[in-house]
């Protein structure tokens, strides 16, 4: 396969290009790394995801376990998956525009070392507050980490297999869901939750160790600059796409984020079992990603309003059958399907509508995601605190579902009035 290391970004003919500057620049000369080369750089950036995924999900399947340890409420614990988000919404663009200029693979080990020092705090904490501190630091490596990944990715598979390059790095991610925690929850529940976080430290050491290996050298874009990266804030579509996000992924998030009392309080589920949940879980968000990104890579607004619009049913249906365990699993099942299935195109979306500052706005996707994160957790958390009960969690996923659906249309809407090469109505 042959791909040039060198450019500043995908070579696509969906990007769009204001810059007549950069299309004046002569084409880098191409190297060529072999297809084992390119599915080994890609291994190790989703090691990378793994560990990401299982410090991100696993806090959900021991929130009450950290609860009981530190001595408050679970909407209280809840808080700590909000201030993870956090970390996410301030670090992705801070790290993505001061490190324009930084060579690849040495940011992406450093982002997968800080990530490692700042789960080992959070397994040291020792109390509720220097825990909510590490939290919101282990934080602030990830959304960098996937967005210098997206882009390193891209360049490596080729403008026409982004899609499914991405949903490589993202599959770390959502492979977590399936093996990492459920292990970690089960360590959790066995040997107390400092155990989770342990666990996470050594998937980010392994995680550095894969990319010092096997990722090659990646110079970043002689011409990066932070000023270039901040240039695509002054882009309404991406705006838009990172509201998108934030609002429509969130659906999932109120549900996931108290699936544990959910599943054993409502659905009549033992606490032993918690783990096969967030393993079914993780198989929907699997299946969910590989399945987007080779959607995204055909049509990215169909692929992303019909995985809204299926993530809504769900939703609905999940808080209507909650009671009934059988219903529950199935439903938590394609939950992680049809959300995941969004994230690919929204990466892809951002990415066709940033121009020159790529790195930056695929960070942002995950500051979106992350924000998701954040809201869902805590509107679920007030729903849950004001006494309508776990199962009402459904309907307020159904409604940030709902919202992101809106917002979507709006983008498109207002794409074609300000720009149609924009639209991104693929």
């Amino acid at each position: 396969m042959t791909q040039s290391l060198a450019s500043p970004h995908p070579r696509s003919d969906d990007l769009d290009r204001p810059n007549p500057a950069q299309s004046a620049q002569p084409p880098a000369t191409p190297s060529f790394e072999p297809p084992k080369a390119i599915g080994l750089s890609l291994l190790a950036l989703a090691i990378g995801g793994f560990g990401i995924g299982t410090t991100e999900f696993a806090t959900m399947g021991v929130l009450p376990d950290i609860a009981g340890g530190l001595h408050t409420s679970i909407p209280s614990a809840g808080h700590l998956i909000s201030l993870y988000a956090l970390g996410v919404v301030v670090g992705a663009p801070l790290i993505a525009a001061l490190g324009a200029r930084v060579d690849r693979k040495l940011l992406l080990s450093a982002l997968m070392a800080a990530f490692a020092v700042g789960n080992l705090a959070s397994a040291l904490a020792p109390s509720f507050g220097t825990l909510a501190i590490a939290r919101f630091v282990s934080g602030l490596p990830h959304g960098a980490y996937f967005g210098v990944g997206a882009v390193t990715a891209a360049r490596l598979a080729g403008p026409a297999r982004r899609g499914r390059a991405f949903a490589m790095v993202m599959l770390g991610l959502t492979v977590a869901n399936v093996a990492g925690v459920p292990l970690a929850t089960l360590l959790g529940q066995h040997f107390g939750w400092r155990s989770v976080y342990l666990l996470v430290a050594v998937a980010g050491l392994c995680a550095m160790c894969a990319i010092s290996l096997w990722l090659p050298r990646i110079p970043a874009a002689a011409d990066g600059s932070m000023r270039r990266e901040l240039g695509a804030l002054r882009r309404p579509q991406v705006w838009f796409a990172l509201a998108t996000g934030a609002v429509g992924f969130g659906g999932m998030f109120a549900v996931y984020s108290y699936i544990a009392p959910t599943v054993t309080g409502v659905s009549g589920l033992a606490a032993s079992q918690i783990w096969l949940v967030l393993t079914v879980f993780g198989l929907g968000m699997t299946i969910g990603t590989a399945v987007g990104g080779r959607l995204a890579d055909h049509a990215v607004m169909p692929t992303l309003f019909g995985s809204f619009a299926a993530t809504l049913a769900v939703l609905v249906a999940f808080a209507l059958t909650a009671g009934n365990p059988w219903a529950a699993v199935t439903l938590v099942f394609l939950l992680g399907a049809v959300s995941s299935a969004s994230v690919p195109a929204l990466q892809t979306r951002l990415m066709d509508v940033a121009a020159d500052g790529q790195a930056l706005a695929a960070a942002l996707n995950h500051s979106a995601l992350n924000i998701a994160n954040s809201l869902g957790a805590w509107l679920g958390g007030l729903v849950i605190a004001a006494g309508l009960g776990y199962r009402a969690t459904g309907w307020v996923g159904a409604a940030l579902a709902a919202g992101g659906l809106l917002v979507g249309a709006v983008s498109l809407r207002a794409g074609r009035r300000e720009a149609p090469a924009e639209c991104g109505g693929r």
